[in-house]
C-alpha cells in the first residue's frame, strides 16, 4: 500500500488531475491546483452529491452563503474560544507540530531537537475588512460552511415556509490554519466542504442521524467505492466536538490508513440556541401540527470534496497485465469520469478519416463530454484514455469511410463493437445512462 500513494500522485500530475500549487515558484506547502481532468472529476463529485441530496428529495433546499461573515458569528459558534490545536515548536529546525500527533513530546520527529511546551493556536485564518488594519476590522475566513446556514435559518423560514423535518445543503470553500501532513489533497488549509444541516424535532434526532449515516455510506458505494474499503466509526465521548451529542465518521481505507471521509453529527439545538442568544433574534420554529415553538435539533452530514475526490481516484486505480504490457486504468463510475467518450482517428494522415472523426466528436459534444485526440498511435491513445477513466473510445478507421461504422471500445472489458454512425449517439447515451 505504501507505494500506491506515489502512483496516485504520479498519475495526477502526468494526466492533469492535480498539480502542486504555485509549482513554478517552488510550490506553497499543502496547496493544490486541479488540472483539466481534475476539475471535471471534482465537479462531477459535487454534481452527484447535489443530485442525491437536493434534487432527488422533497425536504432539501440549497444555499450558497458568503465566505466572510460578521465576526460575532464565530463567537456565537464557539470557534473563537474552542477552535484551536495544541502545538509545539522545535527550537532547532523551527518546525511546528500538533501535540496529538507526537509520540515523543520532548524531541522533534524531524531533527531530534528540543521541543517547546505545547501552546494553543487558533485554527481560523484572520484578515481585515477595509483599508485600515486594526483590531476593530478583524474578520475571519470561515472554517466551515455550516454557520452560513444557521444564520440564514429565519430567512429560509420566511421565504420558503418549510415543514419539519427539512434540510439545507451547501458546497463551498472553507479555510483552516492547521499543521497539515502530506497525502496529497487529504488535509489542506484551503478546501471544499459538502455540508447538510437537517432540522428535526428533538425526539426524532437519533433516528434521523442513523438514516443519514446509512444514506451517505451507500452514496459512496453506489458511485463505485468498494464496500470493503468503507467503514463506519462512532466517536467516543472524548472525541465529540463541544456542540455534538453523537457523531459517526464514514472512513475510507486510504493507502496511508483508515481516515475520515465524512462526519455525521447530532449537533442538538446548540447552534440555533447560541445564535438566538448572541443576535437577539428568536430562531425558534413554529410547529403547525403541535402548535408550539421549538428549537429544532440539527443532524449534520459534513464531507470534504477534496478527500472524496482522492478516495474515488484511489479506489478506481487499477493495474492489469495485458499480454506483455501493464495497463493502468481508472475504473471510475461513469457519472464521475471526467470524459465520457474519446473519438480517435486510426490514421491522422488521412484527411477524410480525420474529418469524419472530428464531425462525430462535434456532434457528441452537444450531448455529453467528448474529446478528439490524434496525437499518438491508437494503442497509446487507448492507454491515455484508460488512465483518465474514459468509459468509451470511438475509433474511425478506413473501413468507416465505406460502411459508416465505427469501433466502440469499452474501458473495463476492452471489448470492441462495430456501431453505425447513425445510431452511435443513442448507443453511447444509453450505455452512459445505464
Amino acid at each position: 500500500m505504501a507505494d500506491m500513494m506515489d502512483k496516485i500522485v504520479s498519475l495526477c500530475k502526468r494526466r492533469g488531475f492535480i498539480f502542486q500549487g504555485s509549482d513554478i515558484y517552488g510550490g506553497l506547502a499543502n496547496t493544490w491546483d486541479y488540472g483539466p481532468y481534475g476539475v471535471e472529476l471534482k465537479n462531477n463529485v459535487k454534481r452527484a452529491w447535489w443530485k442525491t441530496n437536493v434534487y432527488e428529495r422533497d425536504d432539501m433546499l440549497g444555499m450558497d452563503a458568503a465566505i466572510l461573515m460578521n465576526p460575532k458569528v464565530w463567537e456565537a459558534s464557539g470557534h473563537v474560544k474552542n477552535f484551536f490545536d495544541l502545538k509545539r515548536d522545535c527550537k532547532s529546525c523551527k518546525k511546528r507540530f500538533k501535540d496529538a500527533d507526537l509520540k515523543d513530546k520532548s524531541k522533534c520527529p524531524e531533527c531530534r531537537g528540543e521541543l517547546t511546551e505545547s501552546r494553543p493556536f487558533n485554527l481560523m485564518f484572520e484578515t481585515h475588512q477595509g483599508a485600515v488594519i486594526d483590531e476593530a476590522n478583524l474578520i475571519y475566513l470561515r472554517p466551515e460552511t455550516a454557520q452560513g446556514m444557521f444564520v440564514n435559518f429565519l430567512n429560509i423560514l420566511d421565504s420558503r415556509h418549510p415543514k419539519l423535518p427539512f434540510g439545507l445543503a451547501q458546497v463551498g470553500k472553507a479555510f483552516r490554519n492547521e499543521i497539515t501532513p502530506g497525502n496529497l489533497t487529504f488535509r489542506t488549509r484551503e478546501f471544499e466542504q459538502m455540508e447538510i444541516e437537517y432540522f428535526v424535532r428533538p425526539e426524532n434526532a437519533d433516528k434521523k442521524l442513523q438514516e443519514w449515516i446509512e444514506l451517505h455510506f451507500n452514496w459512496y458505494s453506489d458511485l463505485g467505492i468498494k464496500r470493503e474499503n468503507l467503514r463506519k466509526r462512532a466517536h467516543g465521548p472524548d472525541e465529540l466536538a463541544h456542540y455534538a451529542k453523537a457523531c459517526t465518521d464514514i472512513e475510507y481505507n486510504f493507502p496511508f490508513g483508515w481516515s475520515e471521509l465524512e462526519g455525521i453529527a447530532n449537533r442538538t439545538d446548540f447552534d440555533l440556541k447560541q445564535h438566538s442568544q448572541y443576535s437577539g433574534k428568536d430562531l425558534r420554529f413554529f410547529d403547525d401540527v403541535k402548535k408550539e415553538k421549538i428549537l429544532p435539533y440539527i443532524i449534520e452530514p459534513s464531507g470534504g470534496v477534496d478527500r472524496t475526490v482522492l478516495a474515488f481516484l484511489t479506489d478506481a486505480y487499477s493495474e492489469e497485465k495485458v499480454k506483455d504490457d501493464l495497463r493502468v486504468v481508472l475504473k471510475l463510475h461513469k457519472d464521475l469520469a471526467p470524459v465520457k467518450v474519446a473519438v480517435l482517428p486510426l490514421l491522422k494522415n488521412r484527411p477524410e478519416i480525420v474529418e469524419m472523426a472530428r464531425a462525430i466528436s462535434k456532434d457528441l459534444k452537444k450531448h455529453t463530454v467528448a474529446v478528439y485526440d490524434d496525437t499518438a498511435a491508437i494503442g497509446k491513445l487507448y492507454r491515455r484514455q484508460d488512465e483518465v477513466g474514459t468509459p468509451f473510445c470511438v475509433t474511425v478507421d478506413v473501413q468507416s469511410l465505406q460502411d459508416r461504422q465505427v469501433t466502440v471500445r469499452d474501458r473495463d472489458s476492452m471489448q470492441q463493437e462495430r456501431i453505425s454512425v447513425d445510431s452511435l449517439k443513442e448507443y453511447l447515451l444509453q450505455k452512459l445512462a445505464g
